[in-house]
Parts: C-alpha cells; structure tokens; sequence
C-alpha cells in the first residue's frame, strides 16, 4: 500500500462500504488531523502514534555555494512518535 487511492480501495475491499463514502472519510481524517495540528494540538491516533507540532529556533547556516553565514529563520514542522504497538509491529 502506497498512496490514497491503494487505502481507499483496501477499506472498500475490507468493509463493503462505497468508494466514495470511503474516499470522503479519508479526506476528512487527514483535514482534521491538519486543522488540530495548525491549532497547536497534538493528535493521538492509540495504536499508532501521535502527531505534534515542533518549533525549530532560529540559526546561523552558511551558503554552501559561497561559504557566506546567513541565518535560517525559526519555523515548525510536524513531527510523529510511533506507539509501542507499532514499533512492534515493526
């Protein structure tokens, strides 16, 4: 399984329910994940992991093409923690 569209089709198969019903739930789940997330919360998926936002301070880079010191301004990005089950999985 890769992509949307290989999940989608492996829930239709597993559930009965219809591709499109499936797809929109699939949508939504990812939406929501994305607006808690943009709030600042973190989303626990039990049996999974969990999702949390991470602020990343400013620093000092250098341009590798000049050597030139720039800073790097402070940003946030995403970051997941698998649960034990997963990991045991794994």
């Amino acid at each position: 399984m890769a992509g949307k569209g290989d999940m989608v089709d492996r829930i239709v198969e597993l559930t009965g329910f219809p591709k499109t019903q499936v797809a929109l739930c699939y949508d939504t789940l990812f939406d929501l994940i994305g607006e808690a997330l943009a709030d600042g919360d973190k989303v626990s998926v039990p049996g999974f992991g969990a999702f949390q936002v991470s602020e990343r301070a400013a620093r000092q880079g250098r341009n590798p093409a000049t050597g030139e010191t720039i800073t790097i301004a402070a940003s946030k990005t995403v970051r997941f923690k698998p649960s034990k089950n997963l990991k045991e999985r794994l």
